[in-house]
C-alpha cells in the first residue's frame, strides 16, 4: 500500500506576479528552467548519509508540481499548465495542475500552495477567508476533498 494522493489545482491568479515570480512558478510547474534565485520556496532539505554514515542535510531544489506523463497510482496523466488569459473576467493567469503527492512532500508543496493562495483571484475566496485551490484525494478513494488554504496554511485533510 502506498501513501499517495492525487492533488489537483484549478485556479486563476491576479495580475500581480513579477517576472521573477513567473519564472519560478513556471519552473515549479515543470514548464521552464530553474531560476538563479528561489524566492517562493527557498529551501528543499534532503537528508542523507555521507561516506562515513553521518547525517547530512543538503539543499536539493526540485519543481514541486512539475511531473508530466503517466501517473503511477492515480491513473491518467500528470500535467501542469499555466497560461495568460485573453479575457479577464476572472483573474489574469490560468493555472491547472494534476500531480501525485506523498505526505512527505506536504511541507514544501504547502509553502508553494500558500503562496498561490495569496495570489489567487478573489472568486476562490470563501466567506470564512479561506482560499479553495482545487481538491485532493487518497489514490484508492473515489471521494475528493477540497484543497483549502486557511490563514496561510494548507488544510491537507478535511
Amino acid at each position: 500500500m502506498a501513501d499517495i494522493f492525487e492533488l489537483t489545482l484549478t485556479l486563476d491568479l491576479r495580475d500581480e506576479l513579477s517576472e521573477d515570480d513567473l519564472v519560478e512558478l513556471r519552473w515549479h510547474l515543470g514548464l521552464g528552467p530553474e531560476p538563479e534565485v528561489l524566492r517562493i520556496v527557498t529551501t528543499f532539505p534532503y537528508w542523507g548519509e555521507d561516506d562515513d554514515g553521518e547525517l547530512v542535510i543538503d539543499n536539493y531544489p526540485q519543481p514541486l508540481l512539475g511531473r508530466h506523463g503517466e501517473a503511477h497510482k492515480v491513473s491518467g496523466a500528470l500535467v501542469s499548465a499555466f497560461h495568460r488569459r485573453e479575457d479577464t473576467w476572472c483573474g489574469v493567469w490560468a493555472l491547472t495542475s494534476r500531480q501525485e503527492i506523498h505526505p512527505d512532500e506536504f511541507g514544501d508543496t504547502g509553502k508553494l500552495l500558500s503562496w498561490l493562495a495569496a495570489k489567487a483571484d478573489d472568486r476562490h475566496r470563501q466567506l470564512d477567508g479561506s482560499v479553495r485551490l482545487g481538491w485532493i484525494r487518497f489514490y484508492e478513494s473515489d471521494q475528493v476533498e477540497p484543497l483549502v488554504v486557511r490563514d496561510g496554511v494548507v488544510v491537507w485533510r478535511q
